[in-house]
């Protein structure tokens, strides 16, 4: 079971995860909190659909691009379909810190304990042996982030209370050291009109802290298609390697994605490095 909080969040940070292990033959779950309604759009054609003087239709449109993406990231013959924590529309993007949206009645950072209860009942349901979330920042501190690194802990613990425990709970979060290693590789084709990140102002975790790096590169092309389907959040360079967000700042696709263990038994290790996250499972 992965948890995010909007929809790209799955593609970005656990794609190839998700890709990975549906391959595989694994049972995935991809749980998405929000419809991702304060999102920045990409682009004229949709532009109208945004929150702020718009037709605040934006969140509906993100379901098709939602449903999309998981179809990329999918077995052809056995699409996943979104899951939206407590049903589509029950809690709404909160929008950054001191935004209007934080005030908004339906703002997911605002909800208290109800998700927590609508997660853990989902956990019960489908009982999965490994869950990821984020870390304590959120990725990168955006509300949302946050508030489903606080629920994940907490209907972990509340669905272990009612019988059902999950094996392994992860964070996902960017390596220092692979983010350094894909902007170098992409300095000399930024696409025009984009720019390289300023130190620092890509969110990324210290090498010493990762626990997990799992492989995607046999799932990268999917991975991949799903950025691409995300087309009002996303631009995917035309080498496919590297993506931007609404504000055209070049990230790298990454090949390999991490984790950090924090509850569970570590798998065998790899170069001190577990590399399936069903390692130590039984």
């Amino acid at each position: 079971m992965v948890v995010h909080a909007h929809p790209d969040d799955e593609s970005i940070m656990t794609g190839g995860i998700i890709a990975r292990y549906l391959a595989e033959g694994a049972e995935v779950t991809v749980v998405t909190c929000t419809l991702g309604e304060e999102g920045e759009v990409i682009g004229a054609t949709w532009a109208g659909l945004v929150a702020d003087g718009g037709a605040d239709q934006l969140g509906g449109y993100r379901v098709l691009e939602l449903t999309q993406a998981l179809a990329a990231l999918s077995p052809d013959d056995r699409p996943l379909e979104p899951l939206f924590l407590g049903g589509a529309g029950r809690w709404r993007d909160s929008g950054m810190a001191g935004s209007p949206a934080a005030a908004h009645p339906r703002a997911f950072s605002n909800a208290g304990a109800a998700p927590v209860a609508a997660l853990a009942d989902l956990i019960v349901e489908r009982a999965p042996q490994v869950l990821i979330g984020y870390d304590p920042a959120g990725t990168y501190g955006h509300p949302d982030h946050v508030t489903v690194h606080r629920i994940c802990a907490e209907a972990i613990a509340e669905a272990t209370r009612r019988g059902t425990s999950v094996t392994k709970h992860y964070w996902s979060v960017s390596e220092d050291s692979a983010l350094q290693a894909g902007l170098a590789a992409a300095a000399d084709r930024v696409p025009a009109g984009w720019r390289m990140p300023e130190p620092g102002e890509l969110p990324s975790c210290p090498d010493s802290e990762i626990t997990t790096a799992i492989d995607v590169r046999s799932v990268l092309d999917r991975k991949v298609a799903a950025l691409a389907a995300h087309a009002t959040q996303i631009t995917v360079a035309p080498s496919r390697t590297e993506y931007a967000l609404s504000n055209n700042i070049l990230q790298p696709v990454f090949a390999v994605e991490h984790l950090i263990l924090v509850a569970g038994t570590s798998g065998p290790l790899i170069d001190g490095r577990e590399v399936d996250v069903f390692g130590s499972v039984t």
